[in-house]
C-alpha cells in the first residue's frame, strides 16, 4: 500500500484520546468520520477571522465569507462531476436532500403512479418515499434483496413498467455494506423515463463520484460522513430539473420579488436555498473534500478491502460469530451477530475496552426483518483504520463471548 496510514492517523486529533483507560479504536465511521486537523482549522478560521453572513453584506468580512462559500459549492460540483455549479444545492444533510426532492415529487404523482424503492433502504430513503406515495395516492414498490444483502437485478427490473414514475435507491447499503450497480439500475429506470435519486450518504467517501457516468437525475450526501462538520450536506440535482423544482422553504436569499400579495422566486441555486445557511458547515465540508482527494480513490478503496478481507477471515474462525451481509461487492461494512447475544450487550462490552463500534437497526428495521435479526453489531473501517484495529476489535469480541455466555 502506498497510503502511510499512520500518517494519516496523526492528523486526526480524536484518534490520539483514549477510552476507559485504552486507547480509543473507532470503528464507527459508517455512522459518522472523524474529522482531520485540516477540516477543524477552517472551521475556526471561519469563526475566529470572517465569520460574517453571506451574499448581504457590503463588508469585507461578508465578501470572504460570500467568496469561500461559493467555492465550496465549486468543489463539490467538481467533485461529483456536474455540468453546473448552480446544480448544486446545500442542505443540512442526505435526509434534506431526500425530502426536498420528496415534497416536489409527491405534488407531481397522480393515483397509478408507481415509486421503487429497494429492501436496503435507510429510513430517510423510505419512510420519505413511503409518505409522499401516501400523500398522492400513488403506489410503493419494494425491489427485494438476497440473503446475502446483494439487490436482485432482474426483480428490480420486472418492477419497472410505464407506471414507474421515480425511483430511489442507495449507491451503497449503510447497514451492509453492499456496493449497487447504480449505473445499470439507473439505465433500468430511465429505459421509462422515471426520475432517479441516489442516497449518496456512504458512497461519496469510497470512491469517485461521477453523476454524468451514473445517469442519475438527483445525487444526495452528507458532509459528516466525508470527513467534514454534522448539519451540513448537499443535493446535486440536473439544471433542466431543478431549475423549476417546486420551492422547498420560503424566506429570505431565495426570493426574485415581494409584495403583500405574492412573492416570486430566484434562480438556482438561490430558490431552493432560503434562510441564512451553515456557513461553517459549508466550508468545513469542501475542506474535506479537499483533503480526501490528495489520496487516490483506488489505493482508499484498496486498503478498506484489505480490512475487510482481514476482518472476514478472523470472524471465520470464531465459533458463533455469524457476519450479516455478505454481498461480493461491498465496502469495509461488518455486520455481526454473535450466538445467544444480544448486540447491546456486545457493543456495551467492546466500548468498554476502547473499541466503538454501531449497534442496533441501523435506520433500517425492514431490512433488519427480512434478514431475521432484531439488529447486528457493525464495525466499519476508514483510510485512517489498521490491522491493529482489526486486531483489537477480535480481541474485544472473543471477552464480550466469554462475559455473554
Amino acid at each position: 500500500m502506498s497510503l502511510n496510514v499512520e500518517q494519516i492517523r496523526a492528523q486526526f486529533p480524536v484518534l490520539q484520546e483514549q477510552v476507559n483507560g485504552q486507547p480509543l479504536v473507532y470503528l464507527d465511521n459508517a455512522a459518522t468520520t472523524q474529522k482531520p486537523q485540516a477540516v477543524i482549522d477552517a472551521l475556526v478560521e471561519y469563526y475566529s477571522t470572517y465569520n460574517s453572513n453571506v451574499h448581504r453584506g457590503a463588508h469585507f468580512l461578508s465578501d470572504k465569507a460570500t467568496r469561500r462559500y461559493e467555492e465550496a459549492r465549486q468543489v463539490v460540483a467538481n467533485y461529483l462531476n456536474a455540468s453546473r455549479t448552480e446544480e448544486v444545492i446545500w442542505t443540512s444533510g442526505t435526509t434534506e436532500g431526500i425530502n426536498l426532492i420528496a415534497q416536489g415529487v409527491a405534488q407531481r404523482l397522480q393515483p397509478g403512479d408507481e415509486v421503487v424503492v429497494t429492501e436496503m433502504e435507510h429510513h430517510a430513503n423510505l419512510v420519505t418515499w413511503q409518505q409522499a406515495c401516501k400523500r398522492a395516492g400513488a403506489k410503493l414498490k419494494v425491489a427485494p434483496i438476497s440473503d446475502a444483502g446483494e439487490l436482485d437485478v432482474s426483480a428490480f427490473k420486472a418492477l419497472i413498467n410505464e407506471h414507474t414514475a421515480f425511483v430511489a435507491f442507495p449507491h451503497i447499503s449503510n447497514a451492509l455494506g453492499t456496493i449497487n450497480p447504480v449505473k445499470e439500475l439507473t439505465a433500468i429506470a430511465k429505459s421509462v423515463n422515471a426520475l432517479v435519486l441516489i442516497d449518496g450518504a456512504q458512497g461519496v467517501a469510497h470512491g469517485a463520484v461521477d453523476v454524468q457516468t451514473i445517469g442519475c437525475d438527483f445525487y444526495v450526501f452528507s458532509g459528516h460522513k466525508v470527513f467534514g462538520p454534522t448539519g451540513v450536506g448537499a443535493l446535486w440535482g440536473r439544471y433542466e430539473i431543478l431549475k423549476d423544482w417546486p420551492v422547498w422553504l420560503v424566506g429570505g436569499e431565495m426570493i426574485a420579488t415581494v409584495t403583500y400579495q405574492d412573492a416570486t422566486w430566484g434562480e438556482l441555486p438561490n430558490r431552493l436555498e432560503a434562510g441564512t445557511p451553515n456557513i461553517a458547515g459549508v466550508i468545513g465540508l469542501a475542506a474535506a473534500i479537499n483533503w480526501l482527494q490528495q489520496f487516490d480513490a483506488n489505493e482508499i478503496l484498496a486498503h478498506e478491502q484489505d480490512l475487510l478481507a482481514y476482518a472476514t477471515e478472523l470472524a471465520e474462525r470464531i465459533e458463533g460469530m455469524r457476519l450479516v451481509g455478505t454481498a461480493p461487492q461491498k465496502i469495509g461494512v461488518m455486520s455481526f451477530v454473535l450466538e445467544g447475544t444480544h448486540p447491546a450487550d456486545v457493543g456495551f462490552i467492546l466500548d468498554k475496552q476502547g473499541v466503538a463500534i454501531r449497534t442496533g437497526d441501523h435506520c433500517a428495521q425492514p431490512l433488519m426483518k427480512r434478514l431475521g435479526v432484531p439488529g447486528t453489531a457493525r464495525a466499519s473501517f476508514s483510510i485512517y483504520n489498521t490491522r491493529a484495529d482489526i486486531d483489537r476489535l477480535f480481541s474485544a469480541i472473543k471477552k464480550a463471548q466469554m462475559m455473554l455466555a
